[in-house]
C-alpha cells in the first residue's frame, strides 16, 4: 500500500507500507537489496507474545519465520554474502517470553541473558555463538562479512565487542562506564557509529549501576558517537538531549541518519534525522505525529526503510515502511 508523504518529507518518495499489523521492528537489508530481516510478534500489547525473526521480499512477500518460534529474539542481521543470518535470542536459558520490567522503574529496557546464534536463511543449522549467561545482542556486521559488532554486559558494564562471525576472536573496543549499543559499521567497513549513555554526575552513574545489577538500562538521554573500527578515536556527533538512537551511515560515509525525540524529550514522538558525522548539517526528515525509527539504507542509497505508528489501525502498532530516498 502506497502513502503519500507528510508536508517536510521531501527526501521521501513512492512510500509504501509493507507489513500490516502487530509489532515489527528492526528491519535491515541483505547485502543484494532484495530481502528484508526483521522481529515481528502478531500483538501489540507488552505482555502478551513475544518477538521472533522473519525474513521477507522487500515488496512484503515471502514473509517467513526464521527463528525457532521459543523465549524472545531480536536484532537479526545477514552475514555472509546473504548466504547466512544472525540473531539474538533467549530461548537457551528459557523457552518463555521474558517478563516485562517492574513500570514503577519508569523506562527501561531489560538487559536478559540474549545468546547471538548464526543460521541459514531459512532458519536451519543454527549455531551458537556466544554462551557467558550474559546480555550478548545488537549484532551488525562488517561490509567484508568478516567481523560481528555487538553489545555485550560480559565483562560488568554495557560494552561494545566485535568478533568473527563464527564467534572467534573477541575483542572489546569500548571501555568508559554506561551504556554502548546499536553498533553499525560505514559501507567502508572503516568507522563505527553507536548510540551511548554516559552517567554524568555520580549519581547517575548510582542509578545506572542499580539498574545494571538488575539486568536493566535507562535510554532516556542516548547521544551518538562514531570511531575507528577497532574502537580508537572516539567522537562525540550528537549534543542534542533527549533520546538519540538507531543511528546508520550514509552510504557516503559522511553523513548518519537516525532517530530522535530530542524536539520533545518527554514524549515517544520519535523522528528521524540526518547529520554529518562532524556534528554539523542536522536535518529532519519525517514529519509525522506518529513514531518513526530503525532505519537503514538500502546497499545502492536509492531506498529507506524504517518502522512507523503512521497509519497505524489500532494504538501501539508499529509498521515496516519502504521509502526511494531524494537527496
Amino acid at each position: 500500500m502506497f502513502w503519500p508523504s507528510e508536508p517536510g518529507e521531501r527526501h521521501l518518495g513512492n512510500i509504501r507500507q509493507i507489513t500490516f499489523g502487530g509489532n515489527n521492528a528492526e528491519a535491515y537489508f541483505s547485502a543484494d537489496g532484495k530481502r528484508l530481516i526483521f522481529q515481528h510478534k502478531d500483538s501489540v500489547a507488552k505482555t502478551k507474545g513475544c518477538d521472533q525473526e522473519y525474513v521477507m521480499n522487500i515488496d512484503g512477500s515471502g514473509m517467513h519465520r526464521v527463528s525457532n518460534g521459543q523465549g524472545r529474539t531480536t536484532c537479526g542481521y545477514f552475514i555472509e554474502h546473504d548466504q547466512r543470518i544472525i540473531y539474538s535470542s533467549t530461548f537457551a536459558h528459557d523457552t518463555a517470553c521474558p517478563p516485562v520490567p517492574d513500570p514503577s522503574l519508569g523506562y527501561v529496557w531489560p538487559l536478559g541473558r540474549f545468546d547471538i546464534y548464526s543460521a541459514r536463511t531459512d532458519g536451519s543449522d543454527l549455531r551458537q555463538l556466544t554462551n557467558n549467561l550474559s546480555y550478548n545482542a545488537e549484532a551488525t556486521a562488517s561490509p567484508d562479512g568478516k567481523r560481528l559488532i555487538f553489545t555485550s554486559t560480559r565483562d560488568g558494564d554495557i560494552d561494545l565487542y566485535t568478533m568473527n562471525t563464527d564467534g572467534t576472536d573477541v575483542k572489546r573496543i569500548t571501555n568508559r562506564i554506561g551504556y554502548d549499543g546499536g553498533a553499525f559499521f560505514s559501507a567502508d567497513g572503516k568507522r563505527i557509529v553507536w548510540r551511548a549513555a554516559y552517567p554524568a554526575a555520580a549519581a547517575d552513574t548510582a542509578d545506572y549501576r542499580r539498574l545494571l545489577a538488575e539486568h536493566l538500562v535507562r535510554p532516556a538521554a542516548l547521544e551518538l558517537w562514531t570511531a575507528n573500527a577497532d574502537g580508537t578515536g572516539a567522537h562525540q556527533v550528537t549534543h542534542l538531549g533527549g533520546a538519540n538512537w538507531a543511528p546508520y551511515f550514509f552510504p557516503d560515509g559522511k553523513r548518519i541518519i537516525f532517530a530522535s525525540n530530542y524536539e520533545a524529550p518527554r514524549g515517544g514522538n520519535f523522528d528521524l534525522y540526518l547529520i554529518r558525522s562532524d556534528g554539523t548539517g542536522l536535518e529532519k526528515i519525517t514529519a509525522s505525529v506518529e513514531f518513526d525509527g530503525f532505519p537503514m539504507f538500502s546497499p545502492d542509497g536509492r531506498k529507506l526503510v524504517w518502522v512507523s505508528s503512521r497509519h497505524s489501525r489500532v494504538p501501539g502498532e508499529i509498521n515496516l515502511f519502504i521509502a526511494d530516498w531524494r537527496d
